[in-house]
């Protein structure tokens, strides 16, 4: 059986991104940072023009009730995989349980689990 590759990398992402969901219920300052890193871009010009509309939308979803935020962002479908090609959550999952995150990932998409 043959996988494919963009099918793994999107799996790892929405396995990531459920952790940060789970983690955005009470840490107000997690909502704060990325906030304060998009509207940081912004002003630097530090966006490509491609992704403009996603930013926008980041910063519409971090100023709104973390409900909505969570759902964006657990969304399988398209509008949550175009969210999160352009996280502004990098910094919450460290390094060693973001490993953990996608091994399992990978576990799960080579057993067809």
């Amino acid at each position: 059986m043959r996988h494919d590759m963009h099918e793994l990398a999107e799996l790892r992402s929405l396995a990531l991104h459920r952790e940060i969901s789970r983690r955005l219920q009470g840490e107000g300052w997690i909502v704060e940072r990325a906030l304060q890193r998009v509207c940081e871009a912004q002003r630097a010009g530090r966006i490509h023009p491609e992704y403009a509309e996603a930013w926008k939308a980041w910063k519409a979803l971090l100023e709104g009730p973390t409900a909505a935020l969570s759902c964006a962002i657990e969304d399988p479908g398209e509008r949550g995989k175009a969210l999160r090609q352009t996280t502004p959550f990098t910094f919450v999952v460290p390094p060693r349980e973001r490993w953990r995150i996608w091994s399992r990932s990978r576990t799960q998409w080579e057993t067809g689990r």
